[in-house]
């Protein structure tokens, strides 16, 4: 009975993390949404204010954002990069 090799198992765990760090995708699209639908309530209720309001919404969003893009670069190192499996092959 041949198996798995432990390089296919450590390759297969690497490919399923990096799908799972992407769903942080979903938490922060989510996020930023519902920050951009509160600042439209509050600009509706207070339009003096909306200057303000959509300054800090922007910081909001973008460290929102944030999250996002660290997800992405983990995903990508993980994907193309092989760090687990490099580090299993040179011990």
């Amino acid at each position: 009975m041949g198996g798995i090799s432990s390089e296919a198992f450590v390759l297969g765990a690497e490919v399923i993390g990096a799908g799972i760090a992407m769903i942080a995708g979903i938490g922060q699209g989510i996020g930023q949404g519902f920050c951009g639908g509160k600042a439209v309530e509050a600009i509706g209720r207070q339009p003096e204010a909306g200057g303000t309001i959509t300054r800090t919404m922007i910081v909001g969003d973008a460290i929102a954002e944030t999250t996002g893009i660290y997800s992405f670069v983990f995903a990508m190192l993980c994907m193309f990069l092989h760090p687990f499996a490099n580090a299993l092959t040179n011990r």
